[in-house]
């Protein structure tokens, strides 16, 4: 959500910006000063051009590099510290300013290598502190952890940490004990609603923002959070409205502008997505993650896997989506090894303490018992959660194919025709495991239905052969005995035959004992007409005799 924090690495008042002077500055300090309180970095940038026309001074760059910083432009701050090192001027702090540019450029090696260089500070401690957690270093984070002090600075660092590693609940403590400590940093309840808003707990995270809002409406980070509250809570709808005081001024929205076009696709329900999550991938955090998500939606499965086959899952949401892919790639190119990532990826969220009473982690701790085939846990847990999801295709549809797997047939139909997403209701596990059930529910002629209106194929001859044998099963042979029938003419089997033969015998067998009507024997006889082996011109010959015995009319 957040691409960059407000104040990352200087502010106006430290040691940084100190050394910066306002000598050249004196005609226009009042408003330069005034650019800065209001944290319109624009216009102090367009302050600073404008004096740079009359000829440049090291004072006025650095603070060009610091506006540039401020306002997410870190290229150019780059540019900036990277010429004064050259020309030796104020070079201890344009390391450390350099070396954050290379961070939030997300060039974390260079940055982490100009570092050495810096003299010690608890910016320096700091920043080391968010290399060892990008680098995935976690000997060096915890002894750069064991150097931050009880200071503000330093506790900011450890609450951004715990956050980035899905501990929301210890940043939460954190901030809520520096809110304590100073009521005047109401910058801290945007942090705490963005944990809130992480745990799901929305209309906690409103009431939280609240307080911010009320005193920065105009505030992109809020406003936007404001606007992913509100999409959760209701739409996509509801959600673009609340962006529109900011949504259409892009030049001073600044560094917001990128995360703002991203949550846009997310809230108009993924319009556009080939046109922006890819330049944003990397930029903003979420963009590879809902790329995957667009590229599962339209079936581009190796896409999804390719961009997140070198991705080290660190968050639920990674490992959600991560097994997610997997699962999707091992089932549909039949490679167990994918499903075995998939199952573990879903194992380790459902079990985690963070997540394991949630019900993204119910929903997760399902998805490993199902591709593990054992299905009675697979209940357990959806049904735990089926009051939240009662009217979720994706979920009724597992929960259907669970309960089928039971042999709970009553319900696993009735929750199939509950079921109204037609990519859903199109494919062949949908429509085998639905005329499935209502064979065992006892209503053959439905699942004849179905299969009827089945494009010939692969999957239709399997249809039919599960309709035939179910039937048989279930002793509704005369369903059995046209399936077996459809069967010997599409592939001319001896088994489709011995089929066929036990089908008819059993309406035979149903009509001399009355459990059949005897206007099936006509149809039964034309079957039979159609068969080649000898056997069922006798079988034929039988039916006729009784017939004649019973003084039956067989049409």
């Amino acid at each position: 959500m957040i691409l960059s924090r407000a104040k990352p690495a200087i502010s106006v008042n430290n040691e940084s910006s100190k050394d910066f002077g306002r000598g050249n500055l004196s005609k226009n300090s009042s408003q330069f000063d005034f650019y800065l309180q209001k944290r319109d970095y624009a216009g102090a940038i367009t302050l600073l051009e404008y004096k740079q026309c009359t000829g440049r001074n090291d004072s006025e760059e650095q603070w060009m590099a610091f506006c540039a910083f401020h306002r997410g432009d870190y290229k150019k701050a780059l540019n900036i510290y990277q010429d004064h090192m050259k020309n030796d001027y104020d070079i201890e702090h344009s390391l450390l300013n350099t070396a954050c540019c290379y961070f939030y450029l997300g060039m974390y090696d260079d940055s982490k290598e100009i570092l050495k260089k810096a003299p010690s500070s608890g910016l320096k401690i700091r920043l080391n502190f968010h290399l060892s957690h990008k680098l995935r270093d976690e000997a060096t984070l915890m002894e750069y952890h064991q150097q931050l002090q009880d200071v503000l600075e330093d506790q900011l660092s450890l609450a951004a940490i715990h956050y980035l590693r899905a501990h929301y609940q210890e940043a939460i403590d954190i901030y809520k004990r520096l809110l304590l400590q100073n009521r005047e940093n109401i910058a801290l309840n945007v942090y705490v609603a963005l944990c809130y808003y992480k745990l799901d707990y929305y209309d906690v995270s409103q009431e939280v923002l609240g307080m911010y809002l009320n005193q920065y409406p105009d505030s992109v980070i809020a406003t936007n959070l404001k606007a992913c509250n509100t999409f959760r809570l209701y739409n996509g709808t509801s959600a673009e409205n609340e962006l529109r005081t900011i949504i259409d001024q892009s030049a001073n929205v600044g560094f917001g502008y990128d995360l703002l076009k991203h949550n846009l696709v997310v809230f108009r329900d993924g319009e556009g997505a080939m046109q922006v999550f890819p330049s944003l991938v990397d930029v903003v955090p979420e963009a590879r993650l809902n790329l995957v998500i667009h590229h599962l939606r339209n079936n581009d499965i190796k896409e999804a896997f390719d961009l997140l086959k070198d991705l080290q899952p660190a968050v639920p949401q990674e490992y959600i989506l991560k097994g997610v892919v997997n699962a999707a790639l091992g089932q549909e190119l039949n490679l167990p090894e994918h499903v075995k990532v998939a199952e573990e990826c879903f194992h380790l969220v459902g079990s985690s303490t963070s997540e394991c009473d949630t019900i993204h982690g119910r929903q997760c701790m399902a998805a490993a018992f199902f591709l593990a085939g054992q299905f009675e846990e697979v209940l357990v847990y959806l049904t735990s959660i089926k009051s939240y999801l009662h009217s979720d295709d994706t979920f009724n549809f597992n929960f259907a194919q669970a309960k089928t797997a039971c042999n709970q047939f009553k319900e696993a139909e009735e929750t199939f025709l509950l079921i109204q997403d037609s990519h859903i209701k199109n494919d062949y596990v949908y429509i085998s495991n639905l005329a499935r059930c209502f064979i065992m529910n006892q209503k053959p002629r439905q699942a004849w239905e179905l299969y009827q209106r089945t494009e010939s194929g692969p999957e239709s001859f399997n249809l039919l052969l599960l309709i035939a044998n179910d039937c048989y099963r279930m002793g509704e042979f005369w369903y059995a005995a046209k399936a077996f029938d459809s069967l010997d003419k599409l592939e001319p089997n001896p088994e489709f035959w011995e089929g066929k033969r036990g089908a008819i015998v059993g309406v035979f067998q149903g009509v001399v004992a009355q459990k059949f009507p005897v206007d099936i024997l006509g149809d039964i006889l034309q079957l039979l007409r159609s068969s080649t082996s000898n056997q069922a011109d006798q079988i034929a010959n039988v039916i006729r005799k009784w017939s004649k015995e019973k003084r039956l009319s067989i049409n």
